[in-house]
């Protein structure tokens, strides 16, 4: 059912001129921003936000903290699930994938893939089967095989002729940390990453990542106020250059000051013993707008979708499928 050949992939740029394709998932970060009346400034403004942070962080031999540029592109990547139908394509994943301007040099650096990521799959995991599995049951729990099959597609993709055609390098992606963990600070600091944080206890996102094959590690850039998950492949500080995880700090700590201010905008840096909270009170506002409200009823919107257009349909095959590459 699911080939080296039935991944698709295409990009768009991210700027200032960006819409959203009919395509994307909605509740995607950078789709958000996109839409409205405020469209335009927003996307400049975020734009901006990750420039001033990637000189912030790339200082040396950059005087006037204007020496690099980050471009964009947005990576849909579409499931062909029925090879004997041109048009059944299912809009697997998207990813942000980065290049760094070197105006000095008048360079253009490869950066990295991943950043942001987007699934409409986990959106039907996470609002659709998960509330339905644990309606009615007085204690939470997570079902058996909860994020198998997503974990498989994610890696039959990455591991496909498909991404390593596109991409030198298997992806990091960058997203916010638990509010229901706490993180404590370590002894461990990297030139770039900054300080590192660890916990005792993994998240359910945690989780669904490690069955995505990735693992996890916390780190607080410099002058940052929380700590970032950075989920990956091998490893993370020997892997990947400077510019490159600077490219994926600017980016991603951008997203997070705009849809989760509370945290990564507090006033306020994160303690050695840290619980991020969304109702911390004291933090500052970007000047972007951002919904938060409707990326929420979105989700579930999209998950709905992913469960009559996708899981149901192709269940019995999904099924087979995702047992055989586990096997």
């Amino acid at each position: 059912m699911i080939t080296e050949s039935s991944f698709q992939i295409k990009s768009i740029p991210f700027d200032e001129n960006y819409h959203p394709s009919n395509d994307t998932r909605l509740t995607t970060n950078f789709a958000n921003l996109a839409r409205g009346d405020n469209r335009q400034e927003n996307l400049r403004n975020v734009l901006r936000m990750i420039n001033n942070r990637f000189n912030d962080l790339a200082h040396w031999d950059n005087p006037k903290a204007n020496r690099y540029s980050v471009a964009l592109e947005i990576v849909s990547v579409g499931l062909h699930i029925d090879h004997d139908s041109t048009n059944n394509i299912f809009p697997l994943i998207e990813i942000l994938n980065t290049t760094i301007i070197d105006q000095k040099n008048n360079q253009q650096i490869k950066g990295l893939a991943g950043n942001n990521f987007s699934s409409y799959v986990r959106d039907y995991d996470f609002s659709v089967l998960l509330p339905n599995y644990n309606k009615n049951k007085p204690e939470f729990h997570v079902p058996p095989d909860f994020g198998y099959l997503h974990g498989n597609l994610f890696k039959s993709f990455v591991h496909s002729s498909a991404y390593k055609k596109n991409f030198n390098k298997l992806p990091v992606i960058c997203l916010s940390v638990s509010t229901n963990k706490t993180y404590c600070r370590t002894d461990n600091h990297h030139p770039v990453l900054g300080v590192e944080y660890r916990q005792q206890e993994h998240s359910l996102t945690d989780h669904y990542f490690e069955k995505m094959g990735m693992q996890v590690r916390y780190f607080m850039p410099y002058r940052s106020v929380a700590p970032l998950a950075f989920y990956f492949f091998g490893d993370l500080l020997s892997d990947y250059t400077t510019l490159e995880l600077i490219s994926t700090i600017s980016t991603m700590e951008a997203f997070q000051k705009i849809y989760r201010p509370e945290i990564y905008n507090a006033n306020s840096v994160a303690p050695q013993s840290y619980q991020p909270s969304l109702s911390h009170q004291d933090y500052s506002l970007t000047r972007i707008v951002y919904d938060r409200e409707e990326r929420s009823k979105l989700a579930t919107a999209q998950g709905k979708y992913t469960e009559e257009s996708f899981i149901k349909p192709y269940h019995a095959r999904l099924e087979q499928w995702s047992a055989s590459y586990s096997a």
